[in-house]
């Protein structure tokens, strides 16, 4: 074997071992995985609507890797334990010694659990905190019927903790099994399999064959219908809200073959989803086997779609494959933002695919300069990040996918689509981090053709801010059409009627609206709105953007902005526009108003995100 060979060996191994060690340091965990993990966990709980409680206990199947442990350490955040077991050879259960660390404001409390010996199970008694991080308890006011209350959970990124004594670290995966009580007349589905048929006599049982780590663990419990979609897919919703529901998600059978024929076969049997209470706090979550999605998405002429792909993505990129902590968290949502696009592109053409990537590219663009550029890098470099927020949680979406459609475009995809889908199938249902991929990436792509990018460029994309000046943009011909009829109405030399906008997509108007916002001023976001009833827009991406370029102009849509405020809770639309009308001093207190009634309605985690613009 010739000599460089065998340094290239030699460098890839101790890349996989520095890997390998990096992987056991999750800085917002106070698990000792690499002492001891968790391969199983059985949730018996009952929700206490009343008292906006779950209660019972968990029972961790455990194995232990350090032979002389004696401790396991499971991260709690507002957990009232009362008691703690672990199961004897024999198999009967006795009493083991716990204590719970001071609080830590960010990771919660470290659970203790001191063993005589190394036993196979443990379980431990607990009640879940009103306030619980993950969890929110609506009343039936709150919900579409208005007569049974509702509950759902939001678990990422270390909000599991707060509704269950977990190790609660992408680094552990574990298999699950469940039995929820829950009131009469109310459905309890969870991210596992999910029985059309059951009826919870005997409490709802659930069963999650595949290891998943504990941010994908979900739960949702109210007056809930469900409708199939295909052989494989079924949405779940409000009764008001499930016809709608069902049309707007037809095609989701279409994307699952989709993303098949690029990335290899869906390993989690279903593929359903459930469509929450406008409260629920982002546009969708990748719970394995019941997908979590905002009704935002619900447009009405199925133009937001690419959620669902997006969420689909994950089901390779995220839920099969997974950063090892959230240091690497580009690892999953840069990869799924990729993905989602190939698959609208393989569904809608081409055209449309395009139109996408450009806008997604220009907002990344515009994101600049609110990032402080430290925190531009896809993964930071220092080992002691202790916040998930370690970088903008918004930017590693668009930047992580155009690293790799920069490598796509330079390999060409006959090469760039096997080495992806190799990733997927060499990593399948493990947690992984940059320096893995980085081994991979050298090994399975760049020794063989390296002139697609060079290490000092691919150290740019991963540790540099912003986004490298080789970056090929996206140019959309439609959008490029679209942009010229933009300026000249913006200079006032087109009128407002003769724009083409009764002709424009969704992704159309999101970009037009994006380039006036802050350069149009009230006359004109008057006439688009009578021309267009943008205020009134079906279309959420749409009314919000809407919304914030007439706060921006002086413009006055408060009557529906209000309406919009009160009834929809995604972080991504209600900060944005709130923060717009505190920079404004005549809005200022009308936001106030607002936001005193509509607070209740929103998850805790939007409430404090809205509630840090207020103190600024």
């Amino acid at each position: 074997m010739p000599i460089k060979k065998t340094m290239s060996a030699l460098v890839l191994s101790a890349l996989a071992a520095l890997a390998a060690q990096s992987a056991h340091a999750d800085p917002l965990s106070y698990a000792r995985y690499d002492q001891v993990r968790t391969s199983d966990l059985y949730l018996d709980l009952k929700a206490d609507f009343g008292h906006k409680t779950l209660g019972g206990y968990a029972e961790l199947t455990l194995d232990w890797i350090d032979k002389a442990a004696r401790t396991l350490v499971l991260d709690t955040n507002e957990l009232n334990i009362s008691k703690v077991q672990v199961q004897n050879p024999n198999g009967r259960w006795s009493p083991a010694s716990f204590m719970l660390d001071k609080l830590d404001a960010e990771k919660g409390r470290a659970l203790r659990i001191s063993v005589p010996f190394q036993p196979k199970k443990v379980r431990v008694y607990y009640r879940t905190a009103p306030s619980a991080a993950a969890l929110q308890w609506m009343s039936p006011q709150q919900t579409m019927s208005g007569k049974l209350p509702f509950m759902f959970s939001q678990s990422e990124e270390i909000n599991a903790r707060s509704w269950a004594p977990v190790q609660d670290t992408p680094a552990v995966r574990f298999t699950y099994s469940a039995r929820i009580e829950a009131p009469a007349g109310m459905r309890v589905v969870m991210s596992a399999e999910n029985d059309q048929k059951a009826t919870g006599n005997g409490g709802w049982k659930f069963k999650m064959a595949q290891p998943i780590p504990s941010y994908l663990l979900a739960i949702a419990i109210g007056e809930l219908e469900v409708r199939n979609l295909g052989p494989r897919s079924a949405v779940y919703a409000e009764a008001p809200r499930i016809e709608t529901a069902a049309w707007e998600l037809a095609d989701t059978e279409k994307m699952i073959s989709a993303a098949e024929g690029l990335y290899g076969p869906y390993r989690w049997e279903r593929y359903d989803m459930i469509v929450l209470p406008p409260s629920f706090p982002i546009g969708g979550m990748e719970n394995p086997r019941l997908t979590f999605l905002t009704p935002t998405m619900i447009a009405g002429d199925r133009s937001l779609v690419d959620l669902i792909a997006h969420e689909l993505a994950h089901s390779w990129s995220g839920n099969l494959v997974t950063n090892a902590s959230w240091k690497h968290f580009w690892l999953n949502e840069g990869f799924t933002t990729y993905v989602t696009t190939r698959i609208v592109e393989k569904l809608y053409g081409e055209e449309v695919a395009e139109m996408n990537l450009q806008v997604e590219q220009e907002e990344a663009m515009a994101s600049l300069p609110s990032i402080p550029p430290a925190k531009q890098a896809l993964v930071t470099r220092d080992p002691d990040t202790s916040s998930a927020t370690y970088t903008d949680g918004g930017l590693v979406y668009p930047k992580g996918a155009w690293l790799l459609r920069t490598l796509e475009q330079r390999a060409g995809r006959d090469v760039f689509d096997p080495f992806l889908r190799g990733w997927f199938d060499q990593h399948a249902f493990q947690s992984a981090t940059t320096d893995e991929f980085v081994v991979y990436l050298k090994k399975n792509l760049l020794d063989a053709h390296p002139e697609v990018m060079s290490p000092a460029e691919l150290d740019e994309w991963l540790y540099g801010p912003g986004i490298p000046a080789s970056a090929k943009h996206a140019a959309s011909p439609r959008l490029a059409a679209l942009d010229a009829q933009r300026s000249a109405w913006l200079k006032g030399e087109l009128p407002t009627a003769e724009l083409n906008g009764k002709h424009w997509i969704a992704l159309e108007w999101m970009h037009f609206l994006n380039d006036i916002d802050g350069k149009a001023n009230a006359t004109q976001l008057k006439e688009l709105d009578q021309a267009y009833a943008l205020g009134k827009s079906g279309n959420n991406e749409i009314a919000y953007r809407f919304y914030l370029a007439s706060i921006k102009a002086g413009y006055d849509v408060r009557e529906p902005l209000s309406a919009f405020l009160m009834s929809v809770g995604r972080q991504k639309f209600v900060v944005p526009l709130y923060t717009a009308l505190l920079k404004n001093p005549s809005d200022k207190e009308w936001a106030k108003s607002i936001y005193a009634k509509a607070r209740e309605h929103y998850h805790p985690v939007t409430q404090g995100s809205v509630d840090k613009q207020f103190k600024k």
